[in-house]
């Protein structure tokens, strides 16, 4: 007799299926529109491939299209195996790695065949035709179970050393999943977790672009063999696929790095990886945030620290990090070194100390030299807290990836009793700087216990309750991220929306009830007692080199007047307006502004354009006519054709006025 499995819809019904059947087969049995356009299943929650078999009574949700973000999830990952086949077709002898998606696209690293070079991006041309070919095709992929040795002995025979080393790594014992695109010995095998769309005809030919060909080491590490990575987006359709072309074609023309340098706000350069040389006009927009974010903390009742940069390996080691975060640390022999020659020589026998990489242990030295009383508490300790972390040189981009930083860091020790208050208000404060900083659109995410963690189950099961009640009271919209937390408790992400529709996770508030109780950090109680604090760890910003990245490419230089490190240039249209020049400059110096003065002697129209293209917010232009009336002409960046025409003193005025930050209007 047939065993049946009960699975139950959406809707609410329940069907009663044969053991063998598939969600393919539930999707054909409601309607052939379903089952055309089922793309996966989801099995009691679990991404599965459409056509593998119910294993036991299941809840099924067919996911098309409309579920865009696991559609584009499969797609994604199919495109990248695509990608994988199409090269190997082409360029017998490459060996395949790994190719995940991306929250965009996807890649895959190849080891080229040892007749030729490095992958270019000459080759993506064709390497598209061969994707495109594949999917006319309309190949089955198929789902197949293998035990480890077997996948082995495939891959050495087939001459894919990485993959044959990469599975042994693999649980012994653990059914290995292996995928077959097309039939025959034709066929073209990957080894994948999967889940996969049915066939490549699932795909969209014109979805998909190869963007780009860089170099990346074998998992990540510069003493392993240098691979190809090919890089491609994809998309459900062509016009997602445009739109995002257009988006990135404007990401292009706003990049930092290009702004940055056509407005001499800051440069990098080898001698110091990862560090940022600041000019004085970046440094300007620096200061104007820094003392805007100093005046918010301070009126939301912080107390501003700073702790030191180089501090002893043993406060990381009870800290929890030096397990934890050792090979992303800087570390210093506590030694004056000798030397041979040029060079100096450690002994190897010093005590360590580290360049530390967070403020958080530091700021709970603090706590621990004053707090007696709960009636103290809550207090808020805040540090514009320089730090460093070792990061691969592949890894860092510019200004939004570097090796030394500064955080706009904060930890708040309070009770369990205060945490919806202080979890409420700094989601306030928070609030009031991203809109003032110009993005009104963020989204909210609680990130919970991740697989390597510190504390018990039990002490995570009351964290991540605490903060998801607290979160609620603040009446935030909200997604949850499994297994997404810091080591030591769960944590929430604010994830700004910029002008062209990018993401950028900047905001966090993480709980800890961890370090407190590591580093024995105490207050007495109302009952006498002493209790640890809850620690939270909380940024608005971030980071502000990767902030100030954000925020040039999000304005595309042109920056609101208060951060504007120029806010005004007055230029003449002849030599005898170079005195009354002077007089207006100084007239807005005078109002707090800052201001340059351009009396060279060139055609107004080609200053007026080289000061657009340095993103000037105001141009007040002066000639002859407006000496002896004592008048300006104002020109706003973005309307260079049109002008104001007034008197000097309302243009002083004007001007000192929409030049005052938001907080102090």
């Amino acid at each position: 007799m047939t065993r049946m499995f009960k699975i139950a819809l959406p809707d609410g019904s329940v069907r009663d299926m044969p053991e063998g059947s598939t969600p393919a087969d539930v999707a054909a049995a409601i309607g052939p529109g379903l089952a055309k356009a089922a793309l996966a299943a989801r099995i009691d929650g679990e991404l599965r491939d459409l056509n593998r078999p119910f294993e036991s009574d299941s809840v099924l949700t067919l996911i098309t299209s409309r579920d865009e973000k696991d559609a584009l999830e499969l797609v994604r990952h199919d495109f990248a195996h695509l990608l994988a086949e199409a090269v190997q077709n082409l360029f017998p002898g490459t060996q395949i790695t790994f190719g995940p998606a991306t929250d965009d696209g996807f890649y895959y690293d190849f080891a080229p065949a040892p007749n030729r070079g490095p992958f270019t991006d000459e080759d993506l041309p064709g390497i598209e035709d061969e994707m495109r070919r594949l999917v006319t095709r309309d190949e089955p992929v198929i789902r197949e179970e293998w035990t480890r040795a077997d996948v082995r002995d495939f891959f050495e025979k087939s001459g894919e050393t990485f993959k044959a080393e990469w599975v042994m790594e693999l649980p012994e014992g653990e059914a290995i999943t292996m995928y077959r695109s097309g039939q025959g010995d034709s066929a073209w095998m990957d080894l994948c977790r999967g889940p996969h769309l049915a066939s490549t005809g699932k795909l969209d030919p014109q979805s998909f672009k190869l963007t780009r060909v860089s170099g990346a080491y074998w998992r990540g590490d510069p003493k392993n063999p240098m691979l190809s990575r090919i890089y491609g987006t994809a998309w459900l359709n062509k016009k997602q696929l445009d739109a995002y072309l257009v988006r990135l074609e404007e990401a292009e023309k706003r990049d930092h790095r290009k702004i940055g340098q056509e407005m001499d706000l800051f440069h990098l350069q080898p001698e110091a990886q990862g560090s940022v040389f600041w000019h004085p006009k970046g440094y300007l927009i620096w200061r104007q945030l820094e003392a805007y974010i100093r005046r918010r903390l301070d009126a939301a009742g912080y107390l501003e620290i700073k702790t030191p940069q180089l501090i002893d390996s043993q406060l990381w080691v009870a800290s929890g990090h030096w397990g934890k975060f050792r090979e992303n640390m800087f570390v210093v022999p506590d030694e004056v070194p000798s030397t041979e020659g040029e060079m100096p020589v450690i002994s190897g026998m010093a005590d360590l100390l580290a360049l530390k990489p967070m403020n958080c242990p530091a700021h709970l030295q603090v706590f621990k030299q004053g707090i007696t009383s709960y009636r103290e508490l809550p207090l808020r300790l805040a540090e514009f807290g320089c730090c460093h972390r070792n990061e691969p040189h592949g890894a860092l981009h510019g200004i939004l990836r570097v090796r030394q930083f500064t955080q706009d860091d904060a930890h708040i020790f309070c009770t369990h009793e205060q945490l919806v208050d202080e979890t409420k208000a700094f989601c306030s404060l928070l609030d009031h700087v991203y809109r003032d900083l110009g993005f009104a659109d963020y989204l909210v995410k609680l990130a919970t216990r991740p697989d390597q963690r510190v504390g018990t189950d039990a002490e995570w099961d009351r964290a991540e309750a605490d903060l998801e009640a607290a979160l609620k009271q603040t009446g935030l919209d909200y997604e949850t991220l499994p297994g997404e937390g810091a080591f030591y408790g769960p944590k929430l992400e604010f994830h700004l929306q910029d002008a062209i529709g990018r993401t950028w996770q900047c905001g966090t508030l993480q709980l800890d009830p961890q370090m407190p109780q590591r580093l024995d950090a105490n207050y007495v109680g109302a009952d006498g007692d002493k209790h640890h604090p809850l620690m939270l760890h909380r940024a608005i910003i971030g980071t502000f080199e990767r902030f100030i990245g954000i925020l040039i490419e999000h304005y595309a230089g042109k920056f609101p007047l208060w951060l504007a490190p120029v806010q005004a240039v007055v230029t003449t249209i002849v030599s005898d307006a170079d005195e009354y020049a002077g007089v207006v400059a100084a007239a807005l110096r005078a109002a707090g502004l800052r201001v340059e003065a351009d009396l060279r002697n060139e055609k107004i129209n080609y200053k007026v354009r080289e000061h657009s293209l340095a993103k000037v917010p105001l141009l007040l232009v002066v000639g002859k006519r407006e000496a002896d009336e004592g008048t300006v002409a104002l020109r706003r960046l973005g309307s260079e054709d049109r002008q104001q025409m007034m008197s000097l003193d309302e243009a002083v005025v004007m001007i000192a006025a929409e030049s005052v930050p938001p907080d102090l209007r």
